[in-house]
């Protein structure tokens, strides 16, 4: 959990947080908070790490009379997985690995077979998979 850099207590009211909720009450209210409760406040507020995003997009749909909201959230994830989430992201990393893999593998065996078929080299005499005619004519 994040920790804050505790403020001096008349310097708690300048927080940019506190100003914020501060904001969003009526005056009369905000001025009833003392220093220790506008502290807690702030590590309250503070401790919300998932605050801060690389792609943070927001914003409200209008249909017919009904107003939807939308948030697409991108960015490192900074939690302690548990044991179940790091099994799942092995996984995951697993398969992507081993498509890009296989991928790169059928990559390289078209180019070579493109190569051996562009030199003449013909290795089964009678036998073509067609590939070559393909490629000659789209290309």
């Amino acid at each position: 959990m994040p920790t804050l850099t505790p403020l001096p207590p008349s310097d708690i009211r300048r927080d940019p947080s506190i100003q914020h909720l501060l904001g969003r009450m009526p005056q009369e209210i905000a001025d009833t908070f003392t220093e220790a409760q506008l502290a807690s406040l702030r590590l309250a507020l503070g401790a919300r790490s998932w605050g801060r995003h690389a792609v943070d997009i927001r914003g409200t749909v209008v249909f017919w009379r009904w107003r939807y909201y939308y948030v697409f959230l991108l960015g490192r994830n900074r939690r302690e997985l548990s044991r179940r989430e790091k099994q799942l992201s092995l996984l995951l990393q697993a398969v992507f690995l081993s498509v890009l893999l296989l991928l790169s593998t059928l990559l390289g065996l078209l180019v070579l077979y493109l190569v051996k078929s562009a030199l003449g080299i013909d290795l089964f005499p009678g036998f073509s998979l067609g590939i070559w005619s393909w490629f000659k004519q789209q290309f």
